[in-house]
């Protein structure tokens, strides 16, 4: 039917989308009833996807027509309003093949030891000046940490929701922000949904706050795996250790190194490339690549690369990769094609997608942001050990505590601002920021008690 043919191709060659309202004005020819029925078969055959919903639902031509008789599941297909290459088309047409269609294939050492750093490059030159461009903070001369430190409290929400989302966490991000700010878990969510948000929550702060030694090596990653994990792995002994069995992954025919000591060899060669690649966001996607293909925890790999691949940015003063809006189903499929065929096209499309949409939120809310308060910023360490032991002393009066401790290693002539700063800190301190000062919630709880009921 010639209608139905013309309404395929008017989606297809609308890479924004187009809405039901949009395709009936263009073909006026077909009664509305029609053109829902025959997108909606559209759908079932893979031919198009949908985003949104009610009147704002778009529809989008998938990428990579496939063979027939080998459609894959709809919801796994790459969403089409993610541009890709020539060369990512020819992967996906291999990727959205049925798992019996595809060979299975184990790691491929090759891939990484062919890799040089800084005369290798998985992100051209052209395209990491655009990342750059995009990227670049009014901190960028400022000491390593600075724009992230800035940015810290809407950074935990954003990173936190969106990359738990990736693992099908069903927390909104008003939710999160509700658990991050308030220590407020949502109703009738499970209890390893909260558990991971706060896990993400304490990897970022423990990320930032240590950006001056953290680095692409072995100890880093270990804590921000353990940091990831905790309380989420059937055996805790695996939190922030390498892995110690096999493991498969799921939806995939690609089967990991299963032999520990050939993973912590590996490891090692992965993390030595890493940590002499130059530019901050060739080691930022190699991060994203590799850590995921060698599989070197029990689980957890993909969250883990995600804050290794901001470790690079955070320390460079460039916007972070939040990755807000990412779909599930594109970041599957793009690192599908790292584990099946040692592609890397598919994820770099994605990753330059992912960071431009992370930018504009960005660079738009830094200019709502107050600058750094100088003495704030000077004392942060100070104002943290003060509030840690006002808090873990709850026989002592906190007012005197931080008196003495000011009056004792700070220069008389901030004294007085010093002390109100930490005051400030100490009556907005609750739940949601405790890990910023090393505090455990028991702590914080015995101290607010006592507080209480002395003030009582």
């Amino acid at each position: 039917m010639p209608s139905t043919t013309e309404l395929l191709a008017s989606i297809k060659a609308s890479p924004q989308g187009v809405t039901l309202a949009e395709l009936i004005t263009q073909h006026s020819n077909i009664a509305r009833r029609t053109a829902q029925r025959q997108i909606a078969k559209f759908i079932d055959e893979g031919l198009v996807i949908a985003h949104g919903e009610g009147r704002a639902r778009r529809y989008f031509g998938v990428n990579a027509p496939l063979k027939a008789g080998m459609q894959t599941n709809n919801r796994d297909a790459f969403p089409a309003f993610i541009p890709v290459s020539a060369d990512s088309q020819d992967i996906l047409s291999y990727i959205n093949l049925p798992l019996e269609a595809r060979k299975p294939v184990g790691y491929q050492l090759d891939f990484l030891n062919s890799y040089q750093p800084n005369k290798t490059w998985y992100l051209s030159e052209s395209l990491r000046r655009q990342l750059h461009k995009m990227g670049k903070t009014t901190d960028s001369q400022e000491p390593a940490g600075t724009y992230s430190r800035a940015i810290l409290n809407r950074l935990l929400i954003d990173l936190s929701w969106a990359s738990s989302h990736l693992e099908g966490n069903t927390y909104s991000r008003l939710e999160t922000r509700e658990l991050i700010e308030h220590g407020r878990s949502a109703q009738g969510k499970a209890a390893i949904e909260t558990q991971m948000i706060l896990n993400h929550k304490s990897a970022i702060e423990l990320l930032v706050e240590n950006i001056d030694t953290a680095e692409c090596n072995h100890y880093t990653l270990m804590n921000i795996h353990s940091a990831l994990s905790e309380n989420l792995l059937p055996n805790p002994a695996d939190e922030g250790r390498i892995r110690q069995h096999a493991v498969d992954i799921s939806k995939s025919v690609y089967r990991p190194l299963s032999v520990p000591a050939q993973i912590e060899s590996t490891l090692k060669l992965v993390l030595n490339k890493a940590s002499q690649i130059g530019d901050a966001f060739e080691q930022s996607f190699f991060m994203m690549v590799h850590l995921p293909y060698l599989q070197p925890f029990a689980d957890i790999n993909k969250r883990t690369s995600r804050l290794a691949a901001n470790l690079p940015l955070f320390r460079a003063n460039l916007c972070p990769l939040t990755f807000l809006d990412v779909p599930e189903q594109a970041y599957s499929r793009a690192t599908l094609c790292v584990y099946e065929m040692a592609r890397v096209e598919l994820l770099r499309d994605l990753y330059v997608w992912a960071y431009e949409r992370s930018t504009q939120e960005y660079l738009a809310i830094k200019q709502d942001l107050a600058e750094p308060d100088p003495l704030r910023l000077a004392w942060r360490d100070f104002i943290k050990q003060t509030i840690h032991l006002v808090v873990t002393s709850p026989e002592h009066d906190p007012y005197a505590v931080i008196r003495q401790t000011v009056k004792a290693k700070i220069p008389e002539s901030e004294q007085k601002d010093l002390q109100a700063l930490v005051i400030e800190e100490l009556r907005r301190l609750h739940e949601g920021v405790l890990a910023r000062y090393g505090l455990r919630p028991s702590e914080f709880s015995t101290w607010k008690a006592d507080h209480q009921s002395n003030k009582g």
